[in-house]
């Protein structure tokens, strides 16, 4: 019974325990339901707001009570059963009775409608079912649907977002491939070839002195060993160099397909713009889920001890090791949420000298924390530099100097990656932080380390290549005795990274975590024990991934087929992490949940992304291009295709491009950019504060309902 109804019967309050009935004195049946409403503690709170605005909204607000009572008794059924006929039944927040009776009056309701009206809903209803079975359908094609359902029954939604998030990048690589095959690879075999009719066109580079236009690459010629193959295919170089898979392959200016020309410099810079703003928008798309998730959840510490004790259990357990995890899991966050209230406490009684004394060891921390990530950086950038002067010097015969020299800075970027977190792991636990933020600061100097990694070592190469001399390098704009083909060189960096990071995956998970499952399965040595399994640690292994995605992204512009590489390496590493997880490591004991952590893992991959940007930047926009090899030997830059083709449009096209381009469009398109984002940033602010206001108010209905339940109560025991 609600208050409204109490106060709505004129003989008295119908109470429904037992039937029994309370009614008040005569002479104040009439001025008792006013009395009473304005005694609840939503209409008390209104008051003391009103009071201190002013009183400026008691006059628009004081009506508001009844007119929102007379209208909704003025919409009327008809209306109500409008707008629940716009929604399906299974949405309405009604028992299965009420579901069924609301059906019936529905198809009741049909008779009375026009043959338009009936046959647009029968359409609709057919056209939404058909749309539901299509997808029912496609989800029993969706890639290791099976298995990630099964790894999610076993260790819940935190790992199976792991493996979710592969499969997205696994997909993502494959479409980046599919682009580029079709756009870049597949015309230029074909045009090669003479496949339909076609040919190809090389124009020699103008203006150009000839030493810069000598490309030889050193293929395999005689008697050729099998280890020397071998030594190729792990570094990209002999027979690897010639081939499709890198930059230099694509020496053509015009390709004649049939009568179709098909301008390749232009098509091969389009598909980079493609593929990343395809990665760009997809990333972007999933995060946007992600994000409207955290911000669900991002509530007061009271909202957020319920959900853990009410909703905090994952249903989609059902192995039991599992469901002690998931326990102590719990446990731990209440424990986290604990300990964050008390280092609130403690840093709020902290007095000045204590203050001093964190302060500074927090600033002599970050002072180790770069001086840690300057010797990575140095390290890398002397091992590249010493790599890229000496690889070419050493014969072929010495197969294991040569191939050491040429992984080089894969195996001290790999060390780096290794031993950095470590460092940072341990120095966490003296800047006195909270478990939450530790892990969030942790997680993030691990990325800037593997990702920064990957910029010096592009630096190094860049310092390299840009390094003129003399007079005659000068004249080419790039060092062109070491790098005749450079784009051809930095992909093959890039492509030895990728193979090397996959090589140290598949080693850590055969000679590192099954020896490991094995030792402490038949050794009962204390040391061992102790030790234990090997924890599978999401954020770690997202790490690994994100670090090989963002190799992909640099290097498709140097070599397109990698992301089909990329697609493989993933593939297998499916399989490779969940034969680890299943037989040899165990579950995290503080995980993440699943909606945090699909978010994390989109946001690292984001900044990935981003950093991917700035090297394809200044290689596009910077850097000469090589005038011995590639799509782009005819211009000065690989950007300065996209000029050389405006102008070959007719002149009132060239002019509207040139005007979009100037400062007259550019100005009043940054003010209107700059408005539209302040409308909807003002939009936003607008929304949260009716989100504040809706929680405000769903707190005090709460506080209604236990004002009413007390009343109910005296009233009850009133002789």
């Amino acid at each position: 019974m609600s208050g409204l109804g109490a106060a709505a019967e004129p003989p008295g309050w119908r109470l429904g325990s037992g039937g029994s009935e309370v009614f008040l004195p005569e002479e104040t049946r009439s001025a008792a339901p006013v009395d009473f409403l304005q005694e609840l503690p939503s209409y008390q709170s209104a008051l003391r707001r009103r009071a201190a605005a002013g009183g400026t909204q008691e006059r628009r607000t004081a009506p508001r009570g009844s007119a929102g009572l007379r209208a909704a008794e003025a919409r009327g059924p008809e209306q109500e059963g409008g707008e629940l006929a716009a929604r399906p039944a299974r949405e309405l927040p009604f028992s299965m009775a009420e579901k069924r009776r609301l059906r019936d009056c529905q198809q009741a309701d049909i008779k009375y409608l026009s043959g338009w009206k009936q046959w647009k809903r029968t359409s609709s209803k057919s056209l939404k079912k058909v749309l539901n079975e299509v997808k029912e359908l496609l989800s029993y094609l969706e890639l290791w649907r099976h298995d990630i359902h099964s790894i999610e029954g076993k260790f819940g939604t935190g790992i199976q977002s792991y493996f979710s998030f592969l499969r997205f990048l696994v997909l993502l690589n494959f479409v980046i491939f599919i682009l580029m095959f079709s756009v870049v690879t597949l015309p230029s075999i074909i045009s090669k070839y003479g496949i339909f009719n076609s040919s190809f066109a090389k124009i020699p580079p103008k203006n150009i002195e000839p030493h810069c236009t000598v490309y030889k690459p050193s293929g395999n010629k005689g008697l050729v060993y099998f280890y020397t193959y071998l030594k190729d295919l792990f570094s990209g170089t002999g027979f690897l160099k010639e081939t499709s898979l890198f930059y230099g392959y694509y020496t053509i200016d015009t390709a004649w397909l049939s009568v179709l020309r098909y301008n390749l410099p232009l098509a091969y810079l389009l598909a980079t713009f493609a593929y990343l703003g395809l990665s760009l928008l997809w990333i972007i798309k999933r995060s946007v889920e992600g994000f409207k998730q955290n911000l669900v959840r991002d509530e007061d510490q009271f909202q957020s001890y319920c959900n853990k004790v009410f909703a905090g259990w994952d249903f989609c357990i059902t192995d039991p090791n599992a469901a002690r995890l998931k326990h102590r899991s719990l446990q731990y966050e209440l424990q986290t949420d604990l300990e964050e209230e008390r280092l609130k406490q403690k840093i709020a009684d902290r007095t000045m000298k204590e203050k001093l004394r964190i302060y500074s060891l927090r600033i002599l921390i970050n002072i180790i924390v770069f001086a840690v990530l300057s010797g990575c950086f140095y390290s890398i950038y002397r091992a590249t530099v010493f790599s890229q002067e000496n690889s070419n010097g050493i014969s072929n015969t010495n197969f294991q100097v040569n191939l050491l020299l040429q992984y080089l800075p894969s195996m001290v970027i790999t060390l780096a990656n290794f031993i950095a977190p470590q460092i940072f792991s341990f120095l966490i636990r003296f800047e006195d932080y909270s478990p939450a933020f530790e892990i969030r600061l942790t997680l993030m100097r691990c990325v800037f380390v593997r990702l920064a990694n990957i910029g010096v070592l592009l630096f190094s190469l860049w310092s390299q290549i840009s390094y003129c001399a003399t007079d005659e390098c000068k004249a080419c704009g790039y060092n062109y005795e070491l790098y005749p083909c450079w784009e051809s060189a930095v992909g093959q960096e890039m492509y030895k990274l990728m193979i090397f990071d996959f090589i140290i995956i598949l080693a850590v998970t055969l000679f590192v975590d099954f020896p490991r499952k094995f030792l402490v399965t038949h050794c009962s040595c204390k040391p061992v024990q102790w030790c234990g399994l090997q924890e599978f640690g999401i954020p770690d292994n997202v790490l690994e991934i994100v670090y090989g995605q963002t190799l992909c992204w640099i290097g498709t512009f140097f070599s397109p087929l990698l992301p089909a590489i990329a697609t493989i390496k993933y593939f297998i590493i499916f399989y490779i992490k969940k034969i680890s997880l299943i037989h040899t490591c165990k579950p995290a004991a503080r995980p993440i949940r699943a909606s945090s952590s699909n978010f994390f893992f989109l946001v690292v991959l984001l900044i990935g992304l981003v950093l991917a940007f700035i090297p394809l930047g200044i290689s596009i926009a910077h850097i000469s291009s090589s005038k011995a090899c590639g799509p782009f030997r005819s211009f000065n830059t690989s950007w300065a295709v996209v000029p050389d083709t405006i102008l070959g449009f007719p002149t009132g096209l060239q002019q509207v491009l040139h005007g979009i381009a100037s400062e007259a469009f550019a100005v009043p398109f940054f003010m209107v950019t700059c408005l539209v984002m302040f409308y909807f940033i003002a939009l936003a602010g607008a929304h949260k504060r009716v989100v504040e206001q809706l929680r405000e108010q769903l707190v005090m209905e709460s506080r209604d309902k236990q004002f009413l339940i007390r009343k109910i109560t005296e009233a009850q025991r009133r002789p």
